[in-house]
């Protein structure tokens, strides 16, 4: 078995919802990061044997298949074909194992794998939101995510201070690294249009590096009553809006190609967890991920534990024992936002970058996934 090397990684800008790019197609948007990527490493697109996208919401817009319309409208001609797949807030993380296992199986050389998700446009639901009434002779009730994040934190005895402190430091850990320059390997400039004129989008739209516990204390509660919960706006993932992407290949294409990879896709994990409190996933697809790569979390230099809500990264570190220093360092989605199809593959990407800027040898990434699931993947520098 070959192995699976990541040779470069990009994402666009995370704009806010209805900010920066409320007047872009999630087709253009989608586009920019695969642009960024032929013009970095130079290559002709013909040597893309696949383009396979997450997005949670393909429908409208998003709809048909944009990961075969994203390179179309790249500028890369009729011959890259394109799969979107959607598992949820995991699927750019999907696109990212799915194309490892396609690389190292021997399948495919050369694979873009990464996501989109244009949030402003094509807002979360539009897919709809119903179940069969036969779901519930298998599961009692059916919760929202919000809901769900409210039970960890109260079985994890949580209480609105300790969310709220990590919501700060996600803020204040973005603002550091964007002022010391660390997104600048992996952040790629969008051109658009704003209302009726020509701009280029070059900074995330979402941060509020100004946030301090005492503002967040006086946010009302997004999913509960007030004193019947601790989360809200502040503590939760920003929706935004972006794209992320990444070329993975075999070790023999590269060499071939002259590309100088960044990392190698060493594991990864999926796995299923109960479906209401839903969002526990992460501490399960850790523990997997680590015990068939052989390795532990002290051999982990840096983790991306994405911050759906606040509660998830808490209960995730009580239970792995990881720790918070090596954590989500340049900030997470609470700071920077989740954009859902997007955000696995940008979260590998920024473990990536930050390898190479460290000189760190090993990154895990995990998320949490509605309706009980986790997935992870583990990296390290080459």
């Amino acid at each position: 078995m070959q192995d699976a090397v990541i040779v470069d990684a990009v994402r666009t800008p995370f704009g806010k919802r209805g900010g920066e790019f409320r007047d872009t197609h999630p087709q253009d948007l989608a586009a920019a990061p695969l642009r960024a990527l032929e013009e970095r490493l130079g290559f002709d697109p013909v040597v893309v044997d696949d383009v396979v996208y997450g997005c949670v919401t393909p429908v409208d817009e998003q709809g048909w298949n944009i990961a075969r319309i994203a390179p179309m409208v790249a500028g890369w001609g009729d011959q890259v074909p394109g799969v979107q797949l959607n598992r949820m807030c995991g699927s750019g993380q999907q696109a990212v194992n799915f194309a490892a296992g396609q690389v190292r199986a021997g399948f495919q050389d050369v694979v873009v794998a990464g996501g989109v998700e244009h949030m402003t446009r094509v807002p979360m639901s539009s897919d709809g939101t119903d179940v069969t009434p036969t779901y519930f002779e298998q599961f009692e009730e059916l919760t929202t995510q919000g809901e769900g994040a409210e039970r960890i934190a109260e079985r994890y005895d949580l209480t609105r201070s300790d969310v709220d402190e990590l919501a700060v430091e996600s803020q204040r850990r973005w603002k550091e690294a964007w002022d010391e320059g660390r997104y600048e390997s992996q952040l790629v400039p969008v051109d658009t249009e704003l209302d009726g004129e020509s701009v280029t989008v070059t900074e995330d739209g979402h941060p509020r590096p100004g946030t301090d516990v005492a503002g967040l204390s006086n946010l009302p509660l997004a999913f509960r009553e007030e004193g019947d919960g601790v989360l809200h706006a502040g503590n939760s993932s920003g929706i935004v809006d972006g794209a992320s992407a990444m070329v993975v290949a075999s070790e023999e294409a590269a060499r071939a190609h002259g590309w100088e990879p960044k990392a190698r896709i060493v594991q990864t994990e999926v796995v299923g967890v109960d479906p209401v409190t839903m969002l526990l996933g992460p501490i399960p697809a850790t523990e997997r991920v680590l015990e068939r790569a052989d390795l532990t979390v002290d051999d982990i230099d840096l983790f991306e534990v994405n911050e759906a809500f606040a509660p998830v990264v808490l209960a995730w570190l009580e239970e792995t024992g990881a720790d918070w220093a090596k954590t989500n360092v340049n900030g997470g989605a609470i700071a920077h936002g989740h954009p859902l199809g997007a955000t696995g593959s940008a979260l590998v990407t920024k473990l990536v970058h930050e390898l190479d800027r460290t000189g760190a040898e090993r990154a895990l990434s995990t998320m949490c996934i509605g309706f009980g699931q986790g997935i992870a993947t583990i990296v390290e520098r080459v």
